[in-house]
This record gives C-alpha cells, sequence and structure tokens, in this order.
C-alpha cells in the first residue's frame, strides 16, 4: 500500500513541470493510509445492493398499479430514479480503485464522473422540494388538486428541475476542465469531486471557488427555503382546520418526506460542520464520514417511504407475496 502511495507521489513529481497541453488523466489518493479500507467498500457494496432493490422495487410497484400512476407517485419514482444514479455514480467505481489500486482516472472520465456525480446529487434536494410541492397543493388545495397537479404538469415541472440542474452543473464542470493542471494530478479524494480537482491546477482558481460557492447555495439552500416555506403554509393552513383528527391525518401524509428531508440535510450538515470546525483531522477518515452520508440516504429513501405509505406498503407486500406463491408454486411442479 505504501509503495502505491509512493509510486503516485512519484509519478505526480514528474509532472510539476508540464505544461496544459498534458492532459493525461489523475490519481484518487484517498484511502491509501486508511487499514479498513476494504471494510469501507463492503459496506458501501452492501449499501449498493439495498439501493437498487428497494428503489427498483419501488419503481415496479408504482408503474404496474394503474391506481399509482398520478402526480405524487410520479415525484417519488423521480426520486427513486435519483437515488439509482446518484449511488450508481459513485459506488461501483470504487471498487477497482481501492480494492485493485487501479486508482487512474483518465481526463475525460474524470470531468465525466463530476459532472454526473454533482449532477444527481443536487438532482436529490430539487426531488424532495418536488415532494414538498405536491404536499403543499395535496393539503392547501384539496378540492382542486386534480386540476392544479395532473400528470402533465408534474412531468413538466420534472423536466424543467432536470435542465435546469445540468445547467447550473455545466457551467462549474467546463470552466475546471479548461484549468491547466501542470502540477501534482494526486485527487485527495475518492472520486473525481469539483473541489479537489480544480485546487489542483497552476493558475489562480478564484472565480472556480466563487462558481461553486454560488451553485452549492442555489443547489441546496435554494430547495431547502421552499420546502421550509410550504411547511409553514402547510401548518398554517392544518392548525385552521377544526377536527383534530383531521389535523393529525394531514401531518401524518407529511410525517414521510419530512423524514427524508431531515435524511438528506442532516448528514450534510454534520460534514460541513465537521470539516470547517476541524473536528476530524485525518482527511481519510473524513472523506468516509462524507462518503457514506451521501450514500446512506438513498438506500433508505424507498424503505422509508414504502414503510411510511400505506398504499405502497400494501402493494409492495401483495407484489413480493406473488413472487413467493409463484417460487412454491414452480418448486412444486418440479417436484411434481
Amino acid at each position: 500500500m505504501e509503495g502505491s502511495s509512493r509510486a503516485i507521489m512519484n509519478t505526480s513529481a514528474t509532472w510539476s513541470n508540464g505544461t496544459n497541453a498534458f492532459n493525461d488523466g489523475f490519481y484518487l489518493g484517498a484511502f491509501q493510509g486508511f487499514t479498513t479500507r476494504n471494510y469501507l467498500i463492503l459496506a458501501l457494496v452492501i449499501i449498493y445492493i439495498i439501493t437498487l432493490l428497494g428503489n427498483v422495487i419501488l419503481l415496479i410497484v408504482v408503474l404496474s398499479n394503474s391506481s399509482l400512476q398520478n402526480p405524487k407517485y410520479l415525484a417519488v419514482c423521480n426520486l427513486a430514479i435519483v437515488d439509482i444514479s446518484v449511488n450508481s455514480v459513485i459506488i461501483p467505481q470504487m471498487v477497482p480503485v481501492f480494492v485493485f489500486n487501479q486508482n487512474y482516472v483518465s481526463f475525460g472520465a474524470c470531468f465525466s464522473q463530476m459532472f454526473f456525480m454533482h449532477f444527481f446529487g443536487d438532482m436529490e434536494s430539487f426531488s424532495l422540494a418536488l415532494l414538498a410541492y405536491d404536499r403543499l397543493i395535496a393539503i392547501c388545495w384539496p378540492l382542486h388538486y386534480s386540476t392544479i397537479n395532473t400528470n402533465l404538469r408534474m412531468l413538466l415541472i420534472v423536466s424543467g428541475i432536470w435542465i435546469l440542474v445540468i445547467l447550473l452543473e455545466l457551467f462549474p464542470v467546463v470552466f475546471a476542465a479548461r484549468l491547466p493542471y501542470c502540477g501534482s494530478r494526486v485527487v485527495n479524494s475518492c472520486c473525481c469531486e469539483h473541489g479537489p480537482v480544480y485546487k489542483l491546477a497552476c493558475t489562480d482558481t478564484t472565480y472556480n471557488r466563487q462558481l461553486a460557492t454560488a451553485k452549492t447555495l442555489i443547489t441546496l439552500l435554494g430547495p431547502l427555503t421552499f420546502i421550509i416555506s410550504s411547511y409553514v403554509i402547510v401548518v398554517v393552513a392544518v392548525m385552521q382546520i377544526a377536527s383534530v383528527s383531521q389535523r393529525w391525518k394531514a401531518f401524518h401524509t407529511c410525517l414521510t418526506h419530512m423524514l427524508l428531508v431531515l435524511l438528506y440535510y442532516l448528514p450534510i450538515i454534520l460534514a460541513y460542520v465537521l470539516g470547517n470546525l476541524r473536528l476530524v483531522q485525518n482527511v481519510d477518515v473524513f472523506t468516509a464520514i462524507l462518503t457514506v452520508s451521501v450514500t446512506v440516504p438513498p438506500m433508505l429513501n424507498p424503505i422509508i417511504y414504502s414503510l411510511k405509505t400505506d398504499e405502497l406498503r400494501e402493494r409492495i407486500v401483495k407484489l413480493l407475496g406473488k413472487s413467493k406463491v409463484g417460487h412454491q408454486f414452480s418448486e412444486n411442479q418440479l417436484n411434481g
């Protein structure tokens, strides 16, 4: 492991007098001295498998039941697709890198990964805001819900969000790709994150830092502000309902979404506090915490939504029950 790390540093040193034309690629330098990295990778693989199973089952149930094909579940399906994509961009590429020490990433592959990783990560917050919008309409304007929030309108909103986030991600990635990388090519991260990569450039990166900060404020605080505002409106509307049971029912419909929001934003806030206050001195430990905090929410989202939503839970149980009956029938046929 030490030999591999030394080889990377030696290779990096040979580039110290290079030019902008030398765009051969980067080396991922995280976890080189992390003795328990194989356990971390194993945990991430388990997280990835559960993410795929949970979200694929959720998508199958929604798409195979016409009664669930409404605006609310279109937003849920959008979140499921984003969840699968987030962990698919991050986890599979980490196995060859940190298990087999294949930590070289070509220039194009690095910036492609950078784009898709940040794109789907930011789509997560916008997808949660979309679910907040759906709950806002359902609770505050229940009689007009079917006319305000149609399937077509929800699809248009989803399409608009995807286009907006693509545009927001393009500029930081394109500007980072155009920087001259004539020094070290060792990225102090487990993947091609925007910050650790552009900091390797041998020129002034003030504009890149400002662009990244602005983008982060828009993609994280923008949706969070909308979510908080929508729930303030919901609380005011619900408190005007006379019946206590009706109030509880209204709050209960929002509970699942509030859990998803907390699950997404609390790890980000924790990682931000740990990083800025230097509470975790070891870079590898901090990178591991950050990686787990990003990959766990996509795994838990479908589980929480399935357990807390009655109509979804019933259909999942029915689907799994049919699979079990079909399996037993096949075994009986073979034995017979």
